[in-house]
């Protein structure tokens, strides 16, 4: 059956390949949805919906006189989902080859994926990996850092845990 771990939206069909598939080039809607056409649907409106934000995210940060980081750090996660979703399906000829949405269905991607191009001992994933990691340990050091000198000065006459 279908429950919230196995329920998903899967990707077009192999038949389909790279073709755009919109609902009026089916026959019929059960032909769209049974070939995967949500799946694009899907896809295509979460990568632009997505794109515009991080336009959106720069234009706040440009109109309030802000520098652009939040925008620049924003736009790893865009990357990486273009990634997934657009880039990796058009390498391998297919949207079929895609990632499923849904819980098992994204953890079965990671395990063919790491199977088909073995992505842990890859040189660019591991120096990845080290900089996230490295990243959110500098993130909580400074924020450790910057959180221990908000100290107020006391006088005489009040206690320093006041």
């Amino acid at each position: 059956g279908t429950n919230i771990i196995s329920g998903a939206v899967v990707p077009s069909s192999n038949a389909i390949g790279l073709h755009f598939y919109p609902i009026w080039e089916a026959a019929s809607l059960d032909e769209w949805l049974y070939n995967g056409g949500p799946y694009q649907l899907v896809i295509f409106h979460f990568l632009i919906g997505v794109a515009c934000y991080l336009g959106r995210e720069w234009e706040l940060s440009f109109r309030l006189g802000m520098r652009p980081w939040i925008c620049v750090a924003f736009s790893a996660p865009l990357a990486a989902a273009t990634a997934v979703f657009l880039i990796y399906p058009i390498g391998q000829g297919s949207f079929s080859d895609g990632m499923p949405l849904g819980i098992s269905g994204t953890f079965n991607f990671m395990i063919v994926f790491q199977a088909e191009h073995n992505i842990l001992m890859h040189p660019f994933h591991m120096l990845g990996v080290a900089g996230v990691f490295g990243g959110s340990l500098f993130s909580a050091m400074h924020g450790s850092l910057v959180t221990s000198s908000l100290v107020r000065e006391t006088t005489e006459t009040e206690s320093q845990n006041y």
